[in-house]
């Protein structure tokens, strides 16, 4: 954290740092001054000269808590406290206003102030910047409340208790044979799986179907792409729909394209030096995915449009509990098979788990790639899980779609698959 005794001398850095405090009050000023600018003089509790006063005067307490006592800042913010209160119940009795928010913004700002002389201008300055966020996005929040479920605010809070409470608490070592199962790592992916879905679940639900399958398809991706397979191949069967085949298989490809930035993903997080070997094999998979849903999209952008399947559930909790039990047994699958059969073993396991999650199986290679299986073996293995996934879905397609639909979602599968495996073997 960079202090400002780094770049000025003690005189300059002190005023420097109440210069920052009087601008950090300023702009918490400016956004309740302009909430309020058209009321009369005498008539705004605090705005921006006032706030801009407040974030010098936390200033000032901590200098002055250095030469007298530290009890001077806590007395100051007391006062302030208890001043602000004060303008809080004549506001309240003259408009009936029972917003505290004001209030509360005035103590915060003579924080920020503090903060700054007390040598931390970095976190003043971005918690002035969010709090300035929230005090101008009233509206915008009160609209996201009403518009939140009851299921919508539980999956939130589950998510939490999740990550930020279970996930600290799990063990942090190696069990098993080869020390392959890390509680905490597990559990932790099952964190990144679960909130990956709860994220698409948000971007398709304030999206709108107005958007259509271009918007449906990048998100559905980042849930479940098998699911949308499944939801498009049966749409397109409907009389009304079926001159929409050709955006729902563009749809198709590009839920399914999503998934190779989430392998990237995935190594980037968990063992980024394999993030180097999957790069040009994976860019090279989901871009003619990519480029064949575009083609497809510019050919036949004038069919129309069709509404959005909506998930149920914010976040597939037991789903995400399945994965990570699929996770355990394939770490101990895949420490025996290398144990017995080798590389062979391995290819054979991703081929395997392939058929039906793609992310397991990823995480899985990309982990023991930390430990002791070469990146050659790893990359080879996800490429050959993601080619069996998406063949999974082609055949879902042609098999529950139409001809037209089933042949437009296999060919660009085809080349993306045979480009993948063509880098990969190239480099070997």
């Amino acid at each position: 954290m960079y202090q400002l005794s780094d770049f000025l001398g003690p005189v300059s850095q002190d005023l420097f740092a109440l210069g920052i405090a009087l601008a950090l009050g300023a702009l918490i000023g400016l956004q309740r001054g302009w909430l309020a600018r058209d009321k009369a003089a005498g008539q705004r509790v605090a705005g921006i000269r006032t706030h801009a006063l407040l974030g010098l005067l936390g200033g000032l307490s901590v200098q002055l808590g250095r030469e007298l006592g530290n009890w001077v800042p806590a007395i100051l913010l007391v006062m302030v406290a208890l001043a602000g209160l004060a303008g809080f119940l004549m506001q309240n009795r003259q408009q009936q206003d029972f917003s505290i928010t004001s209030w509360v913004g005035q103590v915060l700002t003579f924080c920020f102030g503090a903060l700054v002389v007390a040598g931390q201008p970095v976190i003043a300055a971005a918690a002035a910047v969010v709090t300035a966020m929230i005090l101008d996005n009233k509206e915008t929040i009160h609209r996201f409340l009403k518009a939140l479920e009851a299921n919508e605010l539980d999956a939130g809070l589950r998510l939490l208790l999740i990550s930020v409470v279970m996930l600290p608490l799990i063990p942090n070592e190696g069990f098993g044979p080869g020390d392959v199962l890390n509680p905490r790592e597990i559990w932790w992916l099952v964190v990144l799986i679960a909130a990956i879905g709860f994220i698409g679940y948000f971007a398709m639900r304030f999206g709108g179907s107005a958007r259509g399958i271009m918007f449906t398809s990048l998100f559905a991706g980042l849930s479940s792409s098998t699911a949308l397979t499944l939801h498009f191949s049966r749409l397109s069967r409907q009389s009304d729909s079926r001159q929409l085949s050709p955006l729902l298989a563009a749809g198709i490809l590009i839920a399914c394209g999503t998934m190779f930035p989430r392998i990237l993903l995935y190594a980037a997080l968990i063992y980024p030096p394999l993030l180097t070997e999957l790069l040009i094999p994976v860019i090279a998979m989901g871009g003619l995915l990519y480029g064949s849903a575009a083609w497809i999209w510019w050919q036949h952008s004038g069919s129309g449009n069709v509404s959005q399947p909506q998930e149920q559930n914010p976040l597939e909790l037991r789903a995400a509990l399945l994965f990570g039990l699929l996770l355990v047994v394939i770490l101990l699958l895949g420490e025996w098979m290398k144990n017995v059969m080798g590389d062979a073993g391995v290819f054979l396991l991703a081929a395997i788990s392939g058929l039906t999650d793609v992310d397991a199986i990823t995480l899985s290679l990309t982990r023991m790639a930390r430990e002791d299986l070469t990146a050659a073996t790893a990359v080879l293995a996800i490429i050959i899980a993601a080619m069996v996934n998406n063949l999974f879905k082609a055949s879902l397609a042609l098999g529950i779609g139409p001809f037209a639909l089933g042949i437009r979602v296999l060919i660009p599968m085809l080349l993306s698959l045979s480009a993948g495996l063509a880098v990969v073997f190239l480099r070997m």
